[in-house]
């Protein structure tokens, strides 16, 4: 299996760029925050990406861009297989965090290492943008929460209210860089 990891540029982020990008996954248990008690729930839903994904995904990456961050693709035979991006900005009490404003890794793919590689690279940016911590927003699904645990992550010390708004379910996590 042969990856090429490199960086993305803002005039190839369009909806092309994700035709062979499969989103997939079969969620069947979440993690949810009951009276300081973090559960494990079953809570089922199928998390598939079309054309309008597809759209917001890269709207989104050209914003992280323009912010000064950057976005880390996995290339397999030229097709996009996997993506990270940081945003710029950092946000916390004391600007100690960098987002990790996207992570994905196409279905066909996942549980080969692309995703450790995409996550590390996520690092590295965050640590040249002067982070303390990698923040991250991750979806509360079992398979996600145990990806972001594996990569040493933990729950933030401290929640980015805009975050927990947009996406309430979601387990607010850090990185130590």
């Amino acid at each position: 299996m042969d990856i090429v990891y490199r960086k993305l540029a803002a005039e190839e982020l369009s909806p092309e760029l994700l035709k062979d990008f499969r989103r997939f996954q079969r969620v069947k248990r979440c993690w949810r925050k009951e009276e300081g008690q973090w559960l494990l729930k079953d809570i089922a839903f199928i998390d598939d990406w079309d054309q309008e994904d597809h759209r917001r995904v890269c709207g989104q990456l050209q914003g992280v861009l323009a912010s000064g961050g950057c976005a880390w693709g996995a290339f397999q035979a030229g097709s996009l297989k996997g993506f990270a991006s940081v945003d710029g900005r950092l946000i916390g009490s004391r600007g100690q965090y960098a987002v990790l404003a996207e992570m994905h890794v196409s279905e066909e793919l996942r549980g080969r290492g692309l995703g450790r590689q995409l996550f590390a690279r996520a690092a590295e940016e965050a640590r040249s943008l002067g982070a303390e911590k990698l923040y991250i927003s991750a979806m509360s699904a079992e398979e996600s929460q145990a990806f972001y645990r594996a990569m040493g992550c933990v729950e933030a010390q401290e929640y980015d209210p805009p975050h927990v708004e947009k996406e309430p379910c979601d387990v607010q996590m850090e990185y130590l860089l």
